[in-house]
């Protein structure tokens, strides 16, 4: 969900600080004293070669861990994202992330091109920082791009205009890292007063979090990663050191309005050494794997096709389950050879369930439309469907604030990429279960074979799938609690074949 209002520049920088509140007084704030290393290594000496794992399930819970991480950093920050949003969280993130660099954090920022929406002042202000590099990634459609360029490159390499870095991780001091669902804007930390998405993290300590650096390392240096720089070289030569000034110092403004933030933001922030020091205490400690793919995701030589290492981990790991296969995905879209993986399962006894969005929910009719034209078989092949319902009962669970909200509550959405097999293995991360991330997009995510982590995420799965959350789809037609101008919509995307780009 993009909303292109204010800078998106700004707003990119949320995945390092994203904490919705403006900079307190000395007074307010807990003092930054104890490095990141000194919190986190004795964590990793108790539990040598092993992964600490803790799920954020509560979009605020994800927000302050980050924002813990981005104060305590004292070396690195690193981080991948496919979208970012203008909003007042972004702005004010924006401003921390610049008070990082400026205390001499070296920060590294991949954004995929496709969304961008930023004035070029903007991004080379930031990029003209001796601490911060941005980097664009297959810049094709965006930045640098004319219109005219923009068509051309449609017309003469379609395939490689929609392959998108869908990748979303931030990484602190190369020891701390999360990975997910989340994108970077009000809607999927619960700040949005009009729609939320129900989503998930996974925060990782050890040593998956140098697998994470190391994937994130071959996109920082693949070709396809452009320097802000030489995209906008024209621009480069109009900003002078005043006007980047002028841009850190309208930043730091907007970060010091009390009224830029709300109070329940204030106390979150103040109680955010308690909040992330019981984060660690409840981690879970194992062997885990970070799957990830290379930049430009195939070759290319099977058209819209080809799959991709992140595609090849998951199906072999859906193909060795013995009882249930349980995933959660905003989007279904089975890929080519998807249906007939899962009616083979089926057919050995293995049970097989899926909880996505539904007509009234999503926020996606492309991707939507793939689905709709596939549920009668998905249902005959003997998988179990349940679609997520706009008002479901469990947002009172997520939504720490919904009290706040109860009168006028937002929207609910699936947002989630979740999967667990035999209630043991899970994998949380960025891949949907459609052609796009089959194909197209580059992925990644955590997969760790655990009890009862996996249980646990899995007992959640179960809560969404129930009638006061979900719907279903095999003893109802949810579609007929949309709107009639959505349903209409449903319809022309249904008519085109867009398929394996969905």
């Amino acid at each position: 969900m993009i909303r292109p209002l204010l800078l998106i520049t700004l707003s990119l920088l949320l995945i390092l600080t994203a904490v919705p509140g403006a900079r307190l007084s000395a007074a307010e704030t807990t003092p930054v004293t104890l490095p990141l290393a000194r919190s986190i290594q004795p964590l990793l000496s108790a539990h040598p070669g092993k992964t600490g794992l803790y799920v954020l399930e509560k979009g605020e819970e994800s927000l302050l861990a980050r924002a813990w991480l981005a104060d305590h950093a004292t070396k690195s920050i690193d981080v991948q994202y496919f979208i970012w949003s203008s909003d007042n969280i972004g702005i004010l993130a924006s401003e921390a992330l610049l008070r990082a660099a400026e205390r001499g954090i070296r920060v590294r920022v991949l954004v995929d091109d496709l969304l961008i929406d930023a004035p070029p002042e903007s991004l080379l202000a930031l990029a003209r920082h001796p601490n911060i590099d941005i980097r664009i990634y297959n810049p094709k459609m965006t930045v640098g791009t004319s219109k005219v360029k923009r068509f051309a490159n449609v017309v003469t390499g379609f395939r490689s205009v929609n392959q998108r870095m869908h990748d979303k991780t931030a990484l602190f001091d190369g020891m701390v890292g999360i990975t997910g669902g989340r994108n970077m804007a009000d809607e999927y930390y619960d700040f949005d007063q009009e729609y939320t998405f129900r989503d998930r993290d996974m925060l990782m300590l050890g040593p998956t979090v140098a697998e994470a650096e190391a994937s994130f390392a071959r996109f920082w240096e693949s070709p396809l990663a452009v320097p802000v720089e030489k995209l906008l070289k024209k621009p480069m030569k109009k900003m002078t050191p005043e006007r980047t000034g002028q841009v850190y110092a309208g930043l730091h403004a907007y970060a010091g309005k009390p009224e830029n933030f709300a109070p329940e933001v204030r106390q979150a922030l103040q109680n955010l050494p308690r909040r992330f020091d019981g984060l660690l205490r409840e981690m879970v400690w194992d062997e885990a794997r970070f799957i990830s793919d290379l930049p430009g995701k195939n070759s290319g030589r099977e058209g819209l096709g080809g799959g991709g290492r992140s595609t090849a981990a998951l199906v072999d790991a859906v193909s060795r389950a013995k009882r249930r296969v349980t995933i959660q995905s905003p989007y279904l879209v089975m890929p080519e050879g998807g249906v007939e993986l899962f009616r083979k399962l089926i057919r050995r006894g293995v049970e097989v369930r899926i909880v996505t969005n539904s007509l009234a929910a999503t926020d996606n009719l492309q991707a939507f439309s793939g689905y709709r034209k596939q549920r009668n078989r998905l249902l005959k092949a003997g998988i179990t469907i349940r679609e997520f319902r706009p008002d479901p009962a469990v947002r009172q669970e997520l939504i720490d604030r919904y009290p706040k909200l109860k009168e006028k509550p937002p929207t609910f959405a699936l947002h989630a990429k979740t999967m667990v097999i035999d209630g043991v293995t899970l994998f949380v991360g960025t891949f949907n279960l459609d052609p796009r991330s089959a194909n197209l997009n580059t992925e990644v995510g955590v997969m760790v074979r655990n009890p009862a982590l996996a249980r646990q995420v899995e007992e959640r799965i179960e809560r969404d799938m129930r009638p006061e959350n979900s719907w279903n789809p095999a003893t109802d037609n949810p579609d007929r609690r949309a709107s009639a101008a959505k349903r209409n919509r449903l319809r022309l995307w249904k008519s085109l074949p867009l398929t394996p780009i969905l």
